[in-house]
């Protein structure tokens, strides 16, 4: 019932109704596992290793680690396949791409110290940080109980009862000359009503709504024969870092960095249901979001030994100001009639958001010069994420539901290194990062708020990573690193949310969830050379 009675107030507003949600949150908190072949390779365990580009956006204490000066880059090719299994109907997506990954500078200065400030290093770096690049198709067959008529009729009729401070009826939803329905904020119901999706029971003053798709000669329901969600994701996430490190009588390491980021999310849905006597329902989805933000990083590390290193890194949250463009077309055919309707051209709405904090801690054990062994354990604070609207104001609404459907993440990675002679090494490692959505989203015990005319969305069920890799050293100057990641990224994913009874009338719409496995795997080439 809370879910349910704080989205009529969140979609009081128009300036509200395509502010994002907890998924989005989450959405742009997540990242990859990313970084120079020799990071990929090891499982990104290098927080108390350093000596790596990467360590600029994990621990800059590891910058304080080099000793000479370097410039590096990365290439990557990745080949993309989403699994999904809906009712037992199976579909497989795939695509290959290839990316730009980083590019950095490190400098190295020494003192004429033999103790106190030894050296620092400076370093500027461009690294990808997230790609969203994938598709993903779901299909279903007659085994499908509930429409998305039947969704947005139920949802239409408890905001029109409910709405803040007086609700709507049939005639408020209706676009007309000199009207603007869009202004009472709920998104989904106007484009539903005049696409046709839904009608009203009882006139332009009626407060209640069914869907359409019955024969309008004989009054019968007609039957949902099958269901089908294609959707394309495209953009990443970019961070330009520039880093310190200072090295203390070689047993004491600090560093810190400030990072500017730029968010770039693309997203494009095809949802269309068969109905019986050539009935249909189709709804096309476009957004897309721009943000930049800011954010710094703090760590140290302690060489107790030289064989051993312990680290520990704080990373403050993400500062964004963000903007979303979106468009939709709803299209319904009832028995041989087409009615069709577009959300208003040019919409688009701005708003803050602030991705979680974390927290790094690492130790890692140096094998001579045989080899090395490293752990890293990252803890994410998801709940502390948080909306804003354009100027600042926080949305409670979805900050609430962030609060009560989120728990802090954890992140485990494992990465050693052997090397075979002074030129060669070979690599390993694992990386596991859990889901920290709580059961009440993950069971889908509460109805599930989307945003605006998507109803559809996925809900996280944790990512495992593995990874290999060789590096090889052609002089004293030149390297080069190879490295493979093989990723499995779970969810589940629904084309649009339960409706609980709350009240006398209310009808139960079930949703039914589709699985929803995506494989990567990756190749990674770093050229780097030291001077």
């Amino acid at each position: 019932m809370r879910k349910i009675l704080i989205v009529m107030s969140a979609l009081a507003l128009s300036s509200a109704a395509f502010s994002q949600g907890e998924l989005d949150a989450y959405k742009y908190a997540q990242r990859d596992l990313n970084g120079t072949a020799r990071y990929l390779s090891m499982g990104g365990a290098f927080g108390a290793l350093g000596g790596d580009i990467s360590a600029m956006h994990t621990n800059p204490a590891g910058l304080a680690v080099y000793r000479s000066s370097e410039v590096v880059t990365t290439l990557s090719l990745s080949s993309v396949s989403a699994k999904s299994d809906w009712l037992g109907n199976k579909l497989d997506n795939s695509r290959t791409r290839v990316n730009f990954d980083n590019i950095a500078y490190v400098g190295y200065f020494p003192t004429s110290n033999d103790e106190g400030l030894v050296s620092w290093n400076v370093g500027f770096s461009y690294n990808r940080a997230m790609n969203y690049s994938r598709n993903y198709t779901m299909s279903a067959g007659p085994g499908m109980d509930t429409s998305l008529s039947d969704y947005v009729a139920e949802l239409t009729t408890r905001l029109a009862h409910r709405n803040a401070p007086e609700g709507f009826t049939a005639n408020d939803l209706q676009d007309g000359e000199g009207r603007n329905p869009y202004a009472i904020g709920a998104w989904m119901p106007v484009l539903g009503y005049n696409a046709g999706f839904i009608e009203s029971i009882g006139g332009s003053t009626s407060r209640e709504f069914a869907s359409s798709f019955k024969n309008p000669t004989t009054g019968e329901w007609l039957k949902l024969r099958g269901a089908e969600l294609n959707v394309t994701e495209r953009g990443a996430i970019d961070q330009y870092n520039i880093a310190f490190g200072l090295n203390f009588s070689d047993l004491f390491l600090v560093g810190g960095a400030l990072a500017i980021t730029d968010l770039n999310y693309d997203y494009s849905s095809w949802y269309t249901e068969s109905i019986t006597d050539n009935s249909s329902l189709t709804l096309d989805n476009t957004l897309s979001t721009d943000g930049t933000g800011y954010s710094f990083n703090l760590g140290a590390i302690v060489r107790p030994s030289d064989y051993f290193r312990f680290g520990v890194a704080y990373t403050s949250p993400t500062w964004y100001k963000m903007t979303d463009y979106f468009y939709a077309k709803g299209t319904s055919v009832v028995v041989g009639g087409e009615q069709w309707a577009t959300t208003p051209d040019g919409a688009y709405a701005n708003y803050e958001y602030r991705s979680p904090d974390k927290w790094l801690f690492s130790a890692a054990a140096i094998i001579g010069s045989y080899g090395l062994i490293s752990v890293d354990y990252e803890l994410t604070n998801y709940k502390n994420m948080k909306m804003y609207y354009d100027g600042g104001s926080e949305n409670l609404e979805t900050n609430g539901y962030i609060k009560e459907d989120f728990k802090a993440g954890n992140s485990l990675r494992i990465g050693a290194e052997a090397k075979i002679t002074p030129q060669f090494s070979v690599r390993a490692g694992y990386a596991w990062i859990d889901s920290p959505v709580k059961a009440s989203l993950k069971d889908q015990v509460y109805e599930t708020v989307t945003v605006g005319t998507i109803p559809n969305y996925t809900v996280d069920g944790g990512m495992n990573n593995y990874t290999v890799g060789l590096g090889y050293r052609f002089t004293p100057n030149f390297y080069m690193d190879l490295a493979c990641v093989y990723k499995v990224h779970k969810e589940d994913a629904y084309a649009f949310s339960n409706l609980y009874p709350m009240e006398d009338g209310d009808i139960e719409i079930n949703n039914q969830k589709a699985t929803l496995k995506t494989k990567t795997t990756r190749v990674a080439l770093t050229l780097g050379y030291k001077f």
